[in-house]
């Protein structure tokens, strides 16, 4: 007597009717160029890295992955939206820094912008934010900014490359663990930023080392910590925050993650070819000078970072109410 239960066999007809699809969707892929949406204008390290990204997976590949940058909308927004309303055949994916899959359904509360659902394939690559003074400011580490933002209150500002951007959020988080207050001075990029702290208009930028190294080695910005959890080696007469203030870290990464709904198979052909190309020693070595620490690793990895980003930031954007609208 056949005891198998009548609802299991349609079942188990199912899952044998779906395992070769899902074989031939990773055999099949990628079936015609990839289309890789970076929501940051061309140029700088971030856009870089997802270029450097696109050519070593592309010739891991066999096929030639474009790169699409759609700088427009409030954090990404419009370039986010469009990828994950994409196809999940892993012919569009998004190359984005880390608050794009970590933080941004609580910065965009008004929105349904929600990245959580995506399928993550590589984080390419980790740098930490630094601390930048004006030259003329009376104080020379992070200590000695305390002090004088303390005793100075509702004098010292600092600027930041946007509303929710990492620049802000560490400006955020140095003051609810500093216990003090600066004016926030919100800009549209870095660079308009960083030319008004060169120029001595505002005190402080949170900000990145590459695109800031020439003007702190002649002495026309103060570097005063750094925002990873080691000291930079090039730099290491310069204390880290966490040094002054326990547990206050902050870096980003570039990574890639393909639309919600993409099979995992798709998602980790993508993920090994970028790590085949970030393994190389040229391309180390190049993503090393740029100050970044290159990484390629797998989608399990990226999972793992975007949960301790999400653990570090959220309470942050939660204590300080940041929404973008």
């Amino acid at each position: 007597m056949n005891t198998t239960p009548i609802l299991a066999i349609p079942i188990v007809v199912c899952a044998a009717a779906l395992a070769p699809s899902h074989a031939q969707d990773q055999a099949g892929y990628p079936s015609r160029p990839i289309t890789m949406v970076v929501p940051l204008p061309a140029g700088g390290t971030a856009d870089l890295l997802c270029r450097l990204a696109a050519e070593r997976a592309g010739n891991a590949l066999k096929q030639q992955i474009v790169i699409e940058n759609r700088p427009v909308g409030a954090g990404g927004r419009v370039a986010i939206e469009a990828v994950i309303r994409a196809a999940p055949d892993g012919h569009t994916v998004l190359c984005a820094p880390q608050l794009s899959y970590t933080v941004a359904h609580l910065l965009f509360s008004k929105s349904p912008l929600d990245t959580r659902a995506m399928e993550p394939v590589s984080v390419l690559a980790a740098y930490p934010l630094i601390l930048i003074a004006r030259a003329t400011l009376p104080v020379n580490d992070l200590p000695s900014f305390l002090d004088y933002a303390r005793t100075n209150p509702g004098k010292v500002n600092y600027g930041h490359q946007g509303k929710g951007n990492t620049g802000h959020l560490l400006g955020e988080l140095l003051m609810l663990r500093g216990k003090f207050r600066m004016t926030e001075i919100p800009y549209r990029g870095s660079a308009p930023a960083m030319n008004d702290l060169v120029a001595g208009n505002i005190d402080l930028v949170p900000d990145y080392l590459l695109a800031n190294k020439q003007n702190i080695d002649v002495g026309k910005l103060k570097l005063l910590a750094t925002g990873g959890r080691e000291r930079i080696a090039n730099y290491a007469k310069v204390a880290t925050i966490a040094e002054t203030l326990p547990g206050v870290y902050a870096d980003t990464w570039m990574a890639v993650a393909a639309p919600p709904g993409t099979p995992k198979a798709i998602a980790k052909r993508l993920s090994d070819a970028i790590g085949e190309g970030f393994r190389t020693p040229e391309l180390r070595q190049r993503i090393i000078s740029l100050e970044a620490e290159p990484l390629g690793n797998s989608p399990d990895d990226m999972r793992k970072m975007i949960e301790a980003s999400t653990q570090h930031w959220s309470p942050v954007i939660n204590a300080a109410n940041v929404v973008i609208d």
